[in-house]
């Protein structure tokens, strides 16, 4: 145990790549079907990882245990080095630096842009007179730069509901990213986007990288190209297959598993 009561990851680990999250054997079943089936799983800090699979291969299950919004019957999973995630609730976890996105953008359409930032950022509620309690400078200067980062610069006093299918998802993008998340879970990001929008989503998490872990689950072979990270396949709750698009996409059991023979 840890000073802070918290398990240590076990020593055959190697930790030299400064590991962010640790899966290691977990299993989850709904009604005796083994949603996760001993998935072992390693992503380093700085990382950007995509995690493809079929339907029912347990993607969104591994995001929902590393969010605790599910409960893992049995296994382990560390955030950094000390955080035990199975000992903590939803917003303990991303409290400490774990952001989650989803399909479906949830943004405030009624607001502006840079309010939807504003709201977003991580400060104490309580201390806030008002909803909108007018921003410090370096508040202002945060919202401006993640305005650049997700280029939406241009945007920013433009009402969100009005924003094209694109932009509302880099939005959403930006409120997780002023919460200075460590590691960043995006489902199906670039789902309904145009060609220009989904190269633009491609630029941005590479730009992300480095400062932020991230996991991608999705479907778009030619946007998991663009990102030319590591790829890991899942199927049936445990990983099939991981390496590079390339080596995945040539292994005969993904084959199998893909064109369902």
């Amino acid at each position: 145990m840890s000073d802070s009561g918290h398990m240590l990851i076990p020593d055959e680990v190697d930790l030299s790549h400064n590991v962010i999250l640790y899966l290691d054997q977990i299993s989850v079943s709904f009604d005796g079907f083994k949603a996760l089936n001993d998935l072992t799983l390693t992503i380093d800090a700085g990382e950007l990882r995509c995690i493809i699979g079929p339907n029912g291969a347990g993607k969104t299950t591994m995001m929902d245990v590393i969010t605790g919004k599910t409960r893992a019957d049995k296994g382990k999973a560390f955030f950094g080095q000390t955080i035990n995630l199975r000992e903590m609730t939803e917003p303990e976890i991303a409290h400490a630096g774990i952001g989650r996105k989803f399909q479906k953008p949830t943004i405030f359409e009624n607001l502006t842009v840079f309010e939807n930032l504003e709201l977003a950022m991580k400060m104490d509620k309580r201390a806030r007179t008002s909803l909108f309690a007018w921003l410090d400078d370096a508040g202002r200067d945060k919202v401006l730069d993640v305005l650049r980062q997700i280029r939406l610069d241009g945007e920013s006093e433009r009402q969100a509901g009005l924003l094209s299918h694109g932009q509302k998802q880099w939005l959403e993008i930006g409120m997780l990213l002023m919460q200075d998340p460590k590691l960043l879970l995006l489902d199906e990001p670039v789902a309904g986007m145009t060609d220009d929008e989904t190269a633009r989503t491609g630029e941005l998490f590479k730009s992300l990288a480095g400062k932020h872990s991230l996991v991608v689950v999705e479907h778009d072979m030619a946007f998991i190209e663009q990102l030319g990270g590591k790829v890991t396949v899942l199927h049936e709750g445990s990983v099939l297959a991981e390496g590079s698009l390339a080596t995945v996409q040539n292994d005969q059991r993904v084959i199998e598993v893909y064109l369902g023979r």
